[in-house]
């Protein structure tokens, strides 16, 4: 089965670059950009050799798995362009939700996973990272700005020995290809990118965001720079922070860290 975009992608005008393999989508939608492309556009693979999420940790694709990337370039501030990773995580969770629900049905059964977006930029399955998501952006001609989103799914492997415990689709019992998950992210992604409207609609996918927001009201503790702050996950801000509400009660804002929730805060933070 090859690769290709849903149907209310294409008809958005989404366009597909599809691979056999490479070394990362996010390094070639940004190398296409440079080059003048200005999408939106899909870059996307079933076995990535040289990928990396945040703070450069390698994040590896083998076979089977999903690496993808939007290329899409916008007229906003790098402040609101950041935004745009939550609405990422939105349309990943509700593509990961039909898909489930889809592959539950064809196997007869009744229950299907519940996903939950971890800030800033994972999606869980319980506990456990099933998908990450990493932004990136720079400037081009005409002072725009050109961003690429990237995202990454365990469908039918998860990396061992990760900071957070990693599963993948098929071990969850949801069996699909990378191309089926695909075509759906690409129409959950028209839908919730058009809902963000370059900014002006993040009220919308904040309040979305947080309804599927894992450790809402339970403690947590924030690693960033060699310290760390401790609290309640009060909620996120109209820029994408995350509001820790300490013990003597003051808000904190959160721009950037490694999040640990419930037991493991008091771990995460030793």
């Amino acid at each position: 089965m090859a690769f290709s975009l849903g149907p209310r992608a294409s008809s958005a005008g989404y366009r597909l670059a599809a691979f056999d393999h490479i070394g990362s989508t996010n390094a070639e939608a940004m190398a296409r950009a440079r080059d003048g492309e200005r999408g939106p556009m899909w870059f996307v693979t079933s076995e990535q050799t040289a990928g990396r999420g945040r703070r450069h940790r390698p994040w590896i694709a083998p076979r089977g798995n999903l690496a993808s990337s939007i290329l899409e370039v916008v007229d906003v501030s790098p402040a609101v362009a950041a935004t745009l990773g939550f609405a990422a995580g939105v349309a990943l969770e509700a593509a990961l939700q039909k898909v489930s629900i889809e592959a539950s049905l064809r196997s007869a059964g009744s229950d299907h996973m519940k996903f939950s977006l971890k800030w800033p930029n994972d999606v869980l399955a319980g506990r456990q990272k099933l998908a990450g998501i990493l932004l990136e952006a720079e400037a081009v001609a005409g002072d725009r700005l050109a961003v690429v989103v990237g995202i990454g799914t365990n469908v039918v492997a998860a990396p061992e020995g990760t900071q957070t415990p990693a599963t993948s689709l098929a071990a969850l019992g949801v069996h699909i290809g990378a191309e089926e998950l695909f075509a759906t992210l690409s129409d959950a992604w028209a839908e919730f990118r058009g809902i963000w409207n370059n900014g002006h609609g993040f009220d919308e996918i904040r309040r979305l965001w947080l309804a599927r927001a894992a450790g809402l009201g339970e403690p947590v503790a924030i690693q960033a720079g060699g310290s760390a702050v401790e609290g309640i996950f009060d909620t996120i801000d109209d820029t994408g922070c995350l509001i820790v509400r300490t013990a003597d009660g003051k808000l904190v804002p959160i721009s950037a860290g490694d999040v640990y929730f419930g037991s493991a805060a008091s771990a995460g933070a030793a």
